[in-house]
């Protein structure tokens, strides 16, 4: 494939996180505390200075916690100032011969930026400090203690907003409150409350967000809170930040032009209304008669002397910034519900009473708590909006609700999300309904859906969508969970046969909590679901495990939910079962693994597709190769492969007849028509949605069909899929408008472009290579009927990509090496590298042995060649006609890799009267591939130079007879040389 530059997307990709370690930049790390040895024992002590900020930290998983050293003199505090380094200086009033002003001055001239905040420990001492500050030289801060624990974690957090606010509300959303108040008293008491009630909002959005990512950001975003002590200040603070504020708390009476304002508040208030800024706001004062005033102007009012001030600041601040739960109350104020999370947040709004969301926005509710998550611009597209803005309040609901939906799905897209109740799988997140790795198919997934989530669809793929499929897994701690708790490794007794072992395994029961979520799941999915493996070593470069465990596909339709879930669970357990059937543990012998190494996740999938009658598959579904085993004419090894068929992918995996293309040149053919003709897709596999077949034991196929393309024709599916073969003319008609025989080739598509697949195709696989630095293999299922958007553009869904193993050595092989009567075999149409060396044995079915209507019985006698061969501790060739390893038992023999285990090199050979197109995209050639084994296709009396020395196997043939195969063994040992760069190989005897 081309170059792809990934670095853009990467980015992208990185770029989240990035922003989480560039928030909050200064960290308060070290203080020097100034003050008395009684003073510093009552901090210590009595408000548990160290273990409020230990606490703190912990809580919110921030890095380690500050340190506090403590001196007892001004005298001991300029030395370490002079000597050691700090972040942050609390001073008392009272520390000796050097005062607190003496420490100021000292640190003003050596570290000009380093913050110093005095701490009153007497309202009397704030006379002591007006009469000796200067206008040069001025704490950063003056607070007043009264015993309130939570001033010094307060004290510390507003020293770190001042420092951060800046770089942090530019780069990272992050929300401002503003204080304007000139009173240390009062600032020392409502700062503490501001923050603990941030700190609380910060934790439960924590606790709500889904994803990590989201939860680290949180951490770290939460909203700053500036003190202003005059209107410039409030003013210039305003200015600055006027986008990113969330809520005013003013003073009525403070300092404006220099000189008291007794209504400074209001004046401020306006002037922000007034610049289209519509936030919380909220006047405080000492006077109660401005309670009128500030209500006049629609401004919430607060009495500093009540005797529940703080109760009731605490109280505006949860029902009107948004923080916390939001409380569904009806026109009378009553409560009537409450919702926590965003997605019970919408799940409540589709069946509150109207006059509750009437109450609601007309009070800005809806917007103070999408402004508390940060949905600061949805927030203010809501503020704006009342509810005679709207036909009915209806029309209301269904905007609130599309509101939410569109938050959801911006904050979750692309991420795996932690499951709750009211948890709905959408395309392009992944629902995580157990913990533990996701295993390689799942780490596959979740790269795929962060990468191109990242990307932007319309530049890249024009006339299309690109999607996952809506996809949920189980993590695998759950697998742990069940062979524990079920006693599995114990009940397992060898010899047993894989259906014992399935038994053994549905009679096993699920965790509660995953049965559980499961339950949820099921209320709200109602479309047919694929159950599919995912281990952990699936899918990797060097073990991929293709088509070794398995994958069930559900109907998901019965109206009864216990028949449901029990499919679901069945299906869950079988997959899990997998791990321990005999193909499975021949496969992880021959790779040199211990069955203890592997563990299973589960993905469940919605299977594409459209209902026609009571089928369900889509128009088209594919596996695509960015390296081309097998090029032809023109062809490069890195334009790709791709493999297409009309139904569920099963048909292309499992090797049957589909139409093969090289994505960089799609309107090629690959084959000559009477080629096409005789190799064309007669069938195809759709779910059967009236399938009542609840014990699957180990059946993948037990809801699946296969149908005569006739079917598909009259589900009138097939109008952009084939072309009719003109007799008369020998040509084809795209489209179904001529009358003649069907061949599957897509050609409206592939030559005409009636959809861009190839391209799309083409892209993705660049993508993916670049993206993991080696070829790249996906598979994906289209249908032309289903958009995603209103666009009415089909939808493009990726299923899966894994590591395309290609390796490459300086093996060179050249024919004219060697002598004529020695070469045993030789194709330029081999995958392999390298050598082989030492072998005496081939096993070779000739072309008249072999008869398509008993591969069975021919897989039967194979497979007991290849017991005996290992027993003696031999290895072989295997030589025969047909595609080794499809599921089509008319096409080859449907061997699964455990019994021809033995085998060092596969070759494919023609059939007779028939052509069989080499097997790329299979399950089982892509395990051939990653584990080394030479794997060749002999095409006779075809263009290239392949060759299969007849007259030996003429002669040696004779011996080691059986029904169907020769058991050829040579004295003189047999060399393998493969070229993995040319694709030219051969077999030739020492």
């Amino acid at each position: 494939m081309s170059e792809f530059n990934i670095t853009e997307y990467y980015n992208k990709f990185k770029y989240g996180e990035d922003i989480f370690r560039r928030l909050m930049r200064f960290r308060v790390k070290r203080i020097l505390l100034v003050s008395t040895f009684y003073d510093a024992f009552v901090f210590e002590n009595d408000a548990l200075l160290g273990e409020q900020v230990l606490v703190e930290y912990m809580e919110l998983n921030l890095s380690s916690p500050p340190e506090i050293e403590a001196v007892p003199t001004g005298e001991e505090a300029i030395k370490q100032i002079k000597s050691e380094s700090y972040d942050l200086i609390i001073t008392t009033l009272h520390t000796g011969k050097a005062g607190p002003f003496d420490i100021l001055k000292t640190v003003r001239e050596l570290h000009p930026g380093l913050p110093v905040l005095l701490l009153l420990t007497a309202l009397a001492d704030q006379r002591i400090v007006e009469e000796r500050s200067e206008s040069k030289l001025a704490f950063d801060d003056i607070f007043l203690w009264k015993g309130d624990a939570s001033l010094f974690l307060a004290m510390i957090k507003s020293v770190e907003d001042k420092k951060n606010v800046a770089r942090d509300t530019h780069i990272g959303f992050v929300r401002v409150i503003l204080l304007v108040e000139d009173s240390p008293r009062f600032y020392s008491m409502f700062m503490p409350l501001l923050y603990e009630e941030i700190m609380k909002q910060t934790q439960h959005l924590i606790i709500e967000e889904l994803n990590e990512r989201e939860k680290r950001f949180r951490m770290r975003a939460r909203p700053k809170l500036l003190l202003a002590r005059n209107y410039e200040e409030a003013t210039a603070i305003y200015e600055t930040y006027k986008n990113d504020l969330i809520a005013v708390f003013s003073d009525m009476r403070f300092k404006r032009k220099g000189q008291e304002d007794k209504e400074a508040g209001l004046h401020l208030l306006r002037s922000f209304r007034k610049d289209g800024t519509d936030v919380a706001s909220v006047i405080m004062s000492s006077d109660p008669d401005n309670a009128a005033k500030a209500s006049a102007e629609e401004f919430a009012f607060l009495y500093k002397h009540s005797r529940h001030l703080l109760h009731k600041l605490r109280t505006y601040i949860t029902e009107n910034l948004g923080f916390g739960d939001f409380i569904f109350r009806d026109e009378n104020g009553n409560v009537i519900d409450k919702a926590s999370y965003l997605a019970e947040f919408e799940d409540k709004l589709q069946s509150v009473p109207q006059e509750s969301l009437v109450y609601h926005a007309s009070r800005n509710h809806f917007s103070a708590w999408l402004m508390a998550r940060g949905e600061i611009e949805m927030a203010r597209s809501i503020r704006k909006l009342q509810p005679d803005d709207f036909e009915n309040p209806e029309a209301m609901r269904r905007h609130l609700i599309e509101i939410v939906l569109y938050i959801q799905n911006k904050r979750n897209k692309g991420q795996i999300i932690k499951f709750h109740r009211y948890s709905l799988p959408e395309e392009n997140e992944i629902i995580l309904l157990a913990d533990g790795s996701l295993g390689g198919k799942g780490r596959g997934l979740a790269f795929l859906n962060a990468l191109l989530t990242r990307m932007d669809p319309g530049q890249l793929f024009e006339n299309a969508n690109i999607r996952l499929p809506n996809t949920a897994a189980i993590g695998t701690q759950e697998y742990e969970y069940f062979i524990e708790h079920n006693g599995i490794d114990n009940r397992l007794q060898e010899p047993m046969s894989d259906a014992d072992v399935d038994r053994v395994f549905v009679s096993g029961e699920l965790s509660e909590q995953l049965k559980h979520r499961l339950a949820h799941l099921l209320e709200r999915v109602h479309y047919p679901l694929a159950v599919r493996s995912s281990s952990l070593l699936e899918d990797s470069y060097s073990q991929p495990f293709a088509g070794i465990y398995r994958t069930y596909m559900l109907p998901n339709n019965d109206p009864d939910p216990q028949i449901r879930q029990k499919q679901l669970e069945d299906a869950i357990k079988l997959v899990y079962a997998s791990a321990f059937s005999s193909a499975t543990q021949q496969y992880i012998e021959h790779i040199g693994h211990q069955m203890d190494e592997e563990k299973m996740a589960v993905i469940i999938q919605e299977v594409i597709g459209s209902r026609n009658d009571h089928y369900y598959y889509p128009h088209i579904s594919g596996i695509a190769q960015s390296y081309n085993f097998y090029p032809i004419g023109e062809q490069k090894h890195h334009d790709g492969m791709a493999s297409l068929a009309v139904g569920l992918g099963k048909m292309v995996i499992e090797g049957g007849n589909v139409y093969r293309f090289c994505p960089t040149h799609p309107k090629v053919p690959l084959m000559s028509l009477p080629e096409m003709l005789s190799a064309t897709q007669r069938e195809f596999y759709a779910l059967d949605l009236e399938s009542t077949q609840i014990a699957l034991y180990g059946q993948e196929s037990s809801t699946l069909v296969r149908l005569p393309l006739s079917t598909a024709e009259s589900h009138g599916r097939l109008q952009h899929l084939v072309s009719v073969f003109d007799y008369e003319n020998n040509r084809l008609w795209p489209g179904l408008a001529h009358k003649g025989p069907r061949i599957v080739n897509f050609e409206n598509i592939l030559k005409y472009n009636k959809y861009p697949l190839a391209n799309i195709i083409n892209k993705l696989l660049n993508i993916g290579e670049a993206a993991m630095g080696m070829p790249v293999e996906i598979e994906f299922a289209l249908d032309l009927d289903r958009s995603v958007n209103k666009d009415c553009i089909p939808t493009f869904y990726l299923l899966q990509i894994r590591p395309l193993a290609i390796l490459t050595s300086n093996t060179r092989v050249k024919r004219e090496e060697q002598k004529e009567e020695d070469i045993i075999l030789y194709t330029e149409k081999g995958m392999g590298n390298g050598e082989i060396r030492g072998l005496h044995d081939i096993v070779w079915c000739p072309p008249e042995a072999f008869n398509p209507m008993e591969t069975l019985e021919m897989r039967s006698e194979l497979e007991a060649i290849n017991q005996e061969m290992k027993s003696e501790g031999r290895s072989y060739i295997l030589i025969g006609p047909g595609r080794w390893g499809t599921q089509d038992r008319f096409l080859g023999v449907p061997v699964q890799f455990g019994q021809i285990s033995q085998a060092k090199v596969i070759v494919e050979t023609n059939m007779v009267h028939y052509q069989i197109t080499p097997s790329q995209g299979t399950h089982f050639f892509h395990n051939v591939v990653a584990m080394q084994i030479g794997y060749f296709s002999i095409l006779k009396n075809t263009r290239g130079g392949d060759y299969l020395n007849e007259l030996f196997f003429e002669k040696a043939g004779k011996k080691g007879k059986r029904r169907y195969f020769r058991l050829i063994r040579s004295k003189r040992s047999m060399t393998v040389k493969m070229d993995g760069i040319s694709g030219k190989a051969i077999i030739y005897k020492e």
